[in-house]
């Protein structure tokens, strides 16, 4: 088993950061075209909307990042906390399943991005192109 995933690791790992990124990206773009709606959810929750601009960065110019493999143990850590911070700020503390599941999913997430941290882009990576990694 060790050797198979040795000879296949070196796919898996932009994959992974791949699948990571998805959800960033998707959801920056998205709050471009929902900007007024994204602003007042986050008001709501008790976060001010200026903040908009600095959330739409992180998620998805660091979505990007990570998929070309740049910056990657930067922007893993970056968005280690971003997850963490909207868990708290957005999911914590309710009884709502859905919300404990939201909660839940983006801890995960963060795990995620510490195994990046750790262990870096990959060998298939602007960072290691670079010698970066």
């Amino acid at each position: 088993m060790n050797a198979f995933l040795e000879k296949q690791g070196s796919w898996m790992i932009p994959v992974g950061r791949l699948l990571m990124a998805y959800i960033f990206v998707t959801a920056g773009y998205g709050k471009i075209g929902a900007y007024e709606a994204t602003q007042g959810y986050m008001s709501a929750m008790g976060v001010p909307g200026a903040l908009l601009p600095l959330v739409i960065v992180a998620e998805l110019g660091g979505g990007l990042l990570l998929i070309l493999g740049l910056f990657t143990r930067y922007v893993a850590l970056v968005l280690a906390g971003f997850c963490i911070l909207s868990a708290v700020l957005f999911h914590g503390g309710s009884a709502d399943q859905t919300q404990q599941i939201m909660f839940m999913k983006n801890l995960a997430i963060a795990g995620g991005f510490l195994f990046l941290v750790a262990h870096g882009a990959g060998k298939i990576s602007l960072d290691h192109r670079f010698g970066w990694s």
